[in-house]
C-alpha cells in the first residue's frame, strides 16, 4: 500500500499586517471620512491609506517620517494590496497629520471595536505621557515639563479600553470622570482610584444600578448606621452615611465602608475602601480594588510595547518619540496616540479569532 502524503498547508500571500487591515470593516473609513469633511481635502493621499500607513508606522516602530515612507515605498505592491492603498510622501504624511481632523480616528477607534466581549467589570485610571519640553509649548505640564494624558476605562475581563480621553495633562482626573462613566448599564461594577472620589457623581451612578468600588480618602467623616459582622483579614464592615452637610446634600444615599488588611509590596497594611453595594461580602469588595491593578499592567505594557514613548537614554536625552517621529504638535500626537490605541485592539482580537 502506498503511503499517504501528509496534508501541505495551503499558502496565500496576505501578510499578517494585511491580515490585521482586514478586521476593519469595508467603507467604515470612507464614511467616517465624509462624516468629518475629511474626503475633500485629500486628493492624493487617501483616509484609508492615512490609517494603514499609521498602523504600519505603530507595528514596524519607524522613528521617522523616511523611515515610514521608504518602507512602504519598498513594499508597495503588497501595500496596494490592502483595498489599494498607496505610499504617502514624507511631506504629505507630515502635513496630513498636522491638518486632518484626529476626531475621524477616535470615532474609527470605537466603531472598529469588536463587540463580541460581555463587559462587567471597568477600571478607570489615567496615565501620564511625558513629551519634550523644548517643542510642546500646547502641553505644559510643570515648570520644566510637558505631557499628555491617556484617561482610561478598561474592560477588567477582556484587557480591552471601553473609553478613552486624550488631552493634555493639565486636567484633573475628577474633571473626566462623567465621560469616563458615561453608557456603563445596570449591574455593571466601576472600580476607581482616589483621585475619581466625587461624591455627587458617584451618586449619579448609584440611581441606574451602576455598583462602583473606590478607597476612601483620609478626611472623610462618616455616621455609623450598621455594623457588620467581621472576619479574617476584614477589620471594620459598617453601613454609613456621610456626615458633613456638604457631602450628605451631594450623596444621600447609605454607602458600605471596609477596612481590610491587605498585602502591598509584600507588606501588610490596613486599607480603607467604600462602596454603594451592601450585600456583596466584604472580601469580594476587595478582591474588586484589586483587580484594578490590571490598568496599571495595561498602562505599562502599552508604553513599553507599543511606540508611544521612549524612556530610555540619560536624563537630558529622555525625550518622547513623537518629537523626532510623525510630528509634535497637538493634532499629530493624538493620531499616533488613537492609532496604537487600534493597532492593540486588532492584535488583542486576532490573538483571540487564533484561539
Amino acid at each position: 500500500m502506498k503511503k499517504r502524503k501528509s496534508p501541505t498547508p495551503t499558502k496565500h500571500r496576505a501578510t499578517p499586517f494585511h491580515q490585521l487591515c482586514k478586521l476593519i470593516p469595508v467603507g467604515m473609513v470612507r464614511n467616517l471620512a465624509t462624516q468629518y469633511q475629511v474626503d475633500k481635502k485629500s486628493r492624493t493621499f487617501f483616509p484609508w491609506s492615512h490609517v494603514v500607513t499609521l498602523l504600519f508606522a505603530q507595528l514596524t516602530l519607524c522613528i521617522g517620517l523616511n523611515d515610514v515612507c521608504d518602507a512602504l515605498r519598498h513594499h508597495a505592491a503588497r501595500l496596494f494590496a490592502i483595498r489599494a492603498a498607496t505610499v504617502p510622501s514624507r511631506n504629505g504624511l507630515s502635513h496630513t497629520n498636522k491638518t486632518r481632523n484626529v476626531d475621524r480616528m477616535e470615532a474609527l477607534f470605537w466603531k472598529g471595536l469588536p463587540r463580541r466581549f460581555k463587559k462587567t467589570i471597568h477600571g478607570m485610571d489615567s496615565s501620564t505621557i511625558a513629551l519634550v519640553a523644548n517643542c510642546m509649548n500646547w502641553a505644559k505640564h510643570r515648570r520644566r515639563k510637558t505631557a499628555a494624558k491617556l484617561h482610561l476605562r478598561l474592560n477588567l475581563q477582556t484587557f480591552l479600553p471601553g473609553f478613552a480621553v486624550i488631552e493634555e495633562a493639565s486636567h484633573h482626573d475628577s474633571s473626566r470622570m462623567i465621560a469616563l462613566c458615561a453608557g456603563l448599564q445596570q449591574g455593571e461594577i466601576a472600580v476607581f482610584d482616589k483621585a475619581y472620589v466625587h461624591f455627587k457623581h458617584l451618586y449619579s451612578l448609584t440611581q441606574p444600578g451602576v455598583h462602583w468600588v473606590t478607597p476612601a480618602k483620609g478626611n472623610i467623616s462618616y455616621h455609623v448606621c450598621k455594623r457588620g459582622k467581621v472576619s479574617g483579614s476584614i477589620v471594620r464592615d459598617d453601613e454609613s452615611t456621610l456626615k458633613t452637610q456638604t457631602s450628605k446634600k451631594d450623596s444621600p444615599q447609605h454607602l458600605r465602608r471596609i477596612i481590610a488588611r491587605v498585602h502591598i509590596d509584600g507588606k501588610e497594611v490596613e486599607s480603607d475602601f467604600i462602596t454603594n453595594n451592601l450585600s456583596r461580602a466584604a472580601s469580594s469588595v476587595c478582591d474588586l480594588y484589586q483587580s484594578r491593578w490590571a490598568i496599571e499592567v495595561f498602562f505599562k505594557q502599552i508604553k513599553q510595547t507599543l511606540q508611544i514613548c521612549d524612556y530610555s537614554g540619560s536624563l537630558r536625552a529622555r525625550s518622547c518619540r513623537f518629537a523626532r517621529n510623525l510630528g509634535h504638535r497637538k493634532q499629530a500626537i493624538r493620531w499616533q496616540l488613537w492609532s496604537a490605541l487600534l493597532r492593540y485592539v486588532l492584535l488583542r482580537f486576532q490573538a483571540w479569532q487564533s484561539d
